[in-house]
């Protein structure tokens, strides 16, 4: 009667596993390597994101130029990963100084 609770017990917390993470084990998400081409400007009311031309460098949209919006310290041909590559950041407006 006490092997047949242990197995019981060692097949409970199997089926408590959840069923919607992935197999792999990874906690993160998937992400897309991206390599910084261009430093188009500096964006955000106080100047704290970097607009940045970069280059897809694997998955789907491979050798791909998007537009994206960085935010903390970047340069020319730092590596950012990229969780997708379907949307583009609006690009700059030049804005005239000293008129309102």
């Amino acid at each position: 009667m006490e092997q047949a609770k242990e197995t019981k017990a060692q097949q409970k917390p199997a089926q408590q596993q959840p069923q919607d993470k992935p197999k792999s084990g990874s906690l993160f998400s998937s992400a897309v390597p991206a390599v910084v081409e261009e430093v188009v400007g500096r964006t955000g009311t106080r100047g704290g994101i970097v607009q940045v031309r970069a280059k897809v460098l694997d998955g789907p949209d491979k050798n791909k130029v998007l537009r994206r919006n960085v935010k903390g310290p970047i340069r020319e041909k730092d590596i950012i990963m990229l969780r997708e590559t379907e949307i583009e950041a609006r690009s700059l407006t030049q804005r005239k100084r000293g008129k309102r």
